[in-house]
């Protein structure tokens, strides 16, 4: 016959795994107390509007924390509903019945559940992740309730009596174990508040009880009813009073991305930008993320000025739950190109674990990642579209972003897909399609010519800059996977770097060189250098005063970069070296002596010194060849000056 029952849990055998494993993070256990003491306050206002609960006039609504370091004692008061003797014996003898969920249940006709952060019930135990003992004093809201006093050793065991407190509300004290006693350090508990609990909705305050009160003077007429005066004084006969400085709240309960995007100014967005991120440098512009349907999001995302050279680039965006800090950067939520920017995004319908640290696996995660990506796109693509100029000033900062954005996301890339813009060496941006449409007018159609350093391939850039060629630049570490995605995209499309060959509009016009002269030249200039496997070339040129120049093989290039960019730290790249040729111009006097004067004495002299030079016009020479550059070259004027 078979049996059947109900599953029972051993608080003995549970209690150690929710103080141990629960929660990540010790500190954590302010956010679930002060939450709680929130959500207390929210659910008094939320009867008080159903008409269940008398309000009174100007109610001023608060949760304090009282740190004491020398008791180690931490007290988590508000003046919220508070709980009856029924309420304790269900809502914290219980583990894991939650009262904000069962508070959701019996109004769920009448009270939304914005702001409700409380789900699953287990927030209260994290007090014994800190504290040996526990003590609460509450005294519900309703008429006739009695006040009650309970106090666990351990969280297993308690003691419920008639408590003494007066008015409503709870009072939650800990008296923190030896591994804890930082907590009960004002600064500490700042600190820790200011993380979990900057935006929370109900003003949080924070007092020690070991402090000497901090004074400050005021004038008559600035006096208020809640001051407490230590001393009046008379300045230049007028009245002042030496009041207890008044408490300032450690939170914001009105958080920007609550405002509608239309009621905000570019001040507020860069106050609450240097507020939130402690960064000075002001972000180039922002997206205010505002949705209702079919889930709820507010949020708003930062473009920082990234100076990639100097700074990692990695940002920071805070996730929010109805105001409460989750986490930073959460990869489920957060697409990952995403990460380079600084944003706060608060979404109540987040499907969160038990300890509201991580989220559950969910299909709904995936949409509101992708709304995130949808409006980041629509944001710069509009800018483009409707403010070109302020994207082009911008375009310098923000490219890395976006066409990480393009590798990581290929939605993104679809949609950003036209608003890819490239500078020229005219300074100039131009599309791809731009750029395509002037290259087949130059006759090197689906060919796009790069540059990574201005300075070393400065050579070309006057070389396609005299033959009124065109050129873009792209000078950053992400532009070579980026390129290739582009050929990808675009077939028939070709990037190649400026130096990568000799353009055929360099050379004569139907005048080859003889194979028997390239052979000769190629010969006496490895001989004479020593590199037997040099590649060298030999082309008639225009440019007659043009001796040598260095070109690289593309694919090598690419290989190399690509390497350097994934391979492990510590690889030698000397094992995948690029492939140079020296490019010898058949026109150019300096090439004929040496190709007619074979054996001369000066003839290794001047390969040495021609290919140093196309080395140095391409970027620099090792320190040895340096040495012999500089030495070779002073013998060689000397030689000019009669001196040798």
């Amino acid at each position: 016959m078979a049996k059947t029952g109900s599953l029972s849990i051993n608080s003995e055998n549970i209690f150690p795994i929710i103080k141990k494993w629960l929660y990540s993070d010790h500190d954590i256990f302010y956010r679930e107390l002060v939450s709680n003491g929130c959500d207390a306050i929210t659910k008094l206002k939320k009867l008080a509007l159903m008409g269940e609960y008398e309000e009174p006039e100007n109610p001023e609504y608060k949760v304090l924390v009282t740190v004491n370091p020398t008791e180690k004692t931490i007290k988590i008061e508000d003046n919220g509903l508070g709980m009856t003797e029924d309420e304790v014996e269900e809502y914290i003898n219980q583990i894991a019945f939650s009262g904000a969920q069962d508070f959701l249940n019996k109004y769920k006709d009448k009270a939304g559940e914005d702001q409700i952060i409380g789900h699953f019930g287990l927030g209260f135990y994290s007090a014994f992740m800190v504290a040996d003992r526990v003590e609460i004093e509450t005294l519900s809201y309703k008429a006739g309730a009695k006040a009650v006093h309970w106090v666990s050793e351990g969280g297993t065991e308690f003691e419920m009596t008639d408590g003494e407190k007066e008015g409503h509300g709870t009072v939650i004290t800990l008296y923190l174990n030896e591994d804890s006693t930082e907590f009960s350090n004002e600064f500490r508990a700042r600190e820790v508040l200011q993380k979990y609990c900057a935006f929370m909705p109900v003003e949080i305050f924070v007092n020690d009880e070991t402090r000497e009160p901090m004074l400050e003077t005021i004038e008559a007429d600035e006096l208020q009813e809640s001051d407490v005066i230590v001393e009046t004084i008379l300045e230049e006969e007028v009245q002042k009073y030496k009041i207890e400085q008044r408490p300032v709240p450690v939170n914001d309960t009105k958080p920007l991305w609550n405002k509608h995007p239309n009621e905000c100014t570019e001040d507020e967005y860069k106050d609450f930008y240097r507020k939130v991120f402690q960064d000075y440098k002001e972000p180039l512009f922002w997206i205010h993320l505002n949705m209702d349907y079919p889930f709820n999001l507010k949020g708003i995302l930062y473009f920082p000025k990234i100076n990639m050279e100097y700074e990692s680039i990695e940002g920071k965006i805070k996730l929010f739950n109805n105001q409460v800090f989750i986490a930073d950067n959460i990869k489920e939520v957060i697409p990952e190109f995403l990460m380079l920017l600084k944003g706060t995004i608060d979404c109540p319908d987040l499907p969160l674990n038990v300890s509201r640290s991580a989220l559950q696996n969910d299909g709904f995660v995936k949409k509101i990642s992708d709304y995130i990506t949808k409006k980041v796109a629509d944001k710069l693509s509009g800018m483009c579209k409707t403010d070109r100029e302020t994207y082009e000033k911008y375009w310098d900062d923000i490219n890395p972003f976006i066409k990480f954005g393009c590798l990581k996301d290929e939605k993104f890339a679809d949609k950003m897909n036209d608003y890819i813009i490239f500078k020229n060496l005219e300074e100039k941006y131009l599309t791809l399609k731009d750029y395509l449409e002037i290259a087949k007018e130059k006759n090197h159609e689906n060919h796009v010519f790069y540059v990574t350093d201005e300075i070393e391939q400065s050579q070309y850039i006057n070389m396609f800059k005299e033959a009124e060629l065109d050129a873009v630049y792209l000078t950053q570490a992400i532009d070579n996977p980026f390129m290739s995605q582009l050929e990808y995209k675009n077939e028939g499309v070709k990037f190649q770097r400026i130096d990568a060959d000799v353009n055929e509009i360099f050379k004569e016009k139907d005048a080859e060189a003889d194979e028997t002269v390239k052979a000769s030249l190629s010969e006496i200039f490895k001989a004479a250098l020593g590199m037997d496997q040099l590649e060298v070339k030999v082309e008639s040129l225009k440019n007659a005063g043009l001796a040598s120049m260095i070109t690289v093989s593309e694919e090598s290039r690419r290989m190399q970069e690509m390497m350097r960019m994934y391979s492990a730290q510590g690889m030698d790249m000397g094992m995948f070296p690029v492939a140079e040729t020296l490019v010898l111009n058949a026109n150019n006097s300096l090439v004929k002596y040496v190709l007619n004067n074979k054996d001369g004495a000066n003839t290794a002299k001047i390969c040495e010194q021609l290919y140093d030079l196309a080395k140095l016009a391409h970027g620099s020479l090792n320190p040895e060849r340096m040495t012999k550059f500089i030495a070779r070259s002073s013998e060689i004027m000397m030689i000019m000056t009669g001196e040798a």
